[in-house]
This record gives C-alpha cells, sequence and structure tokens, in this order.
C-alpha cells in the first residue's frame, strides 16, 4: 500500500467569486474549494503545494492536527443526500471507527477517498467571534486572514466548525 507524506494540510477559502480569474477559479474547483468557507484536507505533495500557492489570495492553510481532523469528521462529515457521516457508515464500509480512521489519514495509510460516498470537502461556518485580524485581503504574516498559517489553521477551524 502507498504511503502518502505525513502531516495533512488543511486549506479553507476565505474569499468568493467575485472578480476571479479562470485560471484561479479553475484551481479552486480543482482543489473542491467552490465556495467561501470551505475546507479540504490535502496530502503535503508538490502538486498540492503548487495548487495552493496559485490561490494564495483567496485561502489561508496550514498543518492539521489529529484532533482537529477527527472534530471535522465528526461535526462537518457529510455522506450524499445531505446525511452526516457517523461512526456506524465508518464500521460498515471500512470495518474501523471514525477516530481510527482519522489517525490512519494523519499516519498517511489512508485518505478521505478511501471511504465511499464521502464529500471531500467540509463546509464550515464564519468563524466564531469573526477573524479578529486586520482585513481580508492581507496576509496572516501581517495580520490579515489569507495564506499560510501553520499550526494556527487548527485554531481557526475549531472556530468555524
Amino acid at each position: 500500500m502507498e504511503r502518502y507524506n505525513m502531516v495533512p494540510i488543511a486549506v479553507i477559502r476565505i474569499r468568493g467569486k467575485i472578480g476571479l480569474r479562470k485560471n484561479i477559479k479553475d484551481t479552486l474547483n480543482m482543489l473542491r474549494l467552490y465556495n467561501k468557507n470551505y475546507c479540504v484536507i490535502l496530502s503535503n505533495k508538490s502538486e498540492n503545494i503548487g495548487m495552493i500557492k496559485k490561490v494564495k489570495d483567496y485561502v489561508t492553510w496550514g498543518e492539521i492536527e489529529k484532533d482537529t481532523l477527527n472534530l471535522l469528521l465528526k461535526k462537518r462529515g457529510m455522506l450524499p443526500g445531505k446525511k452526516i457521516l457517523n461512526s456506524e457508515y465508518i464500521k460498515e464500509k471500512l470495518k474501523i471507527d471514525i477516530d481510527s480512521f482519522a489517525k490512519e489519514i494523519f499516519e498517511g495509510k489512508k485518505r478521505l477517498k478511501d471511504l465511499p460516498g464521502l464529500k471531500l470537502f467540509f463546509r464550515l461556518k464564519s468563524p466564531t467571534g469573526g477573524f479578529e485580524r486586520k482585513g481580508i485581503k492581507n496576509p496572516f504574516s501581517l495580520g490579515g486572514v489569507i495564506g499560510y498559517r501553520k499550526e494556527k489553521i487548527n485554531e481557526l477551524i475549531k472556530k468555524m466548525v
């Protein structure tokens, strides 16, 4: 079985659809970031990093932790028909519980698409208490919202779940 690079990356779309160039819109669609506040979990591969850098002015990203990934799966994992992901479904399809599935994703043994029917993006709500930063268009390193957050992405995801 192929192993994937450890430490998955969470990417959240921050900005909307108005005024997007076609190549940026296409890249966001390839990443499955269709709307604002959508989140995807990607492997730390050079192809994914290249796409993230291309849309860096519209997203924020960073390395996700195991407990945050577990929380995302439990609270925001969706199945077809607007059904919420639950442990019974994972046990039926993969013969493991939801915590083990999150652990195996984090360790690189499994990917989200290994679970049949799981939507490969998470719809999040706006962050509780707002972004509390200077401007949505400014990079995170300069006090804004977009850009690379390192491990601080976990705090943002917890505010948005």
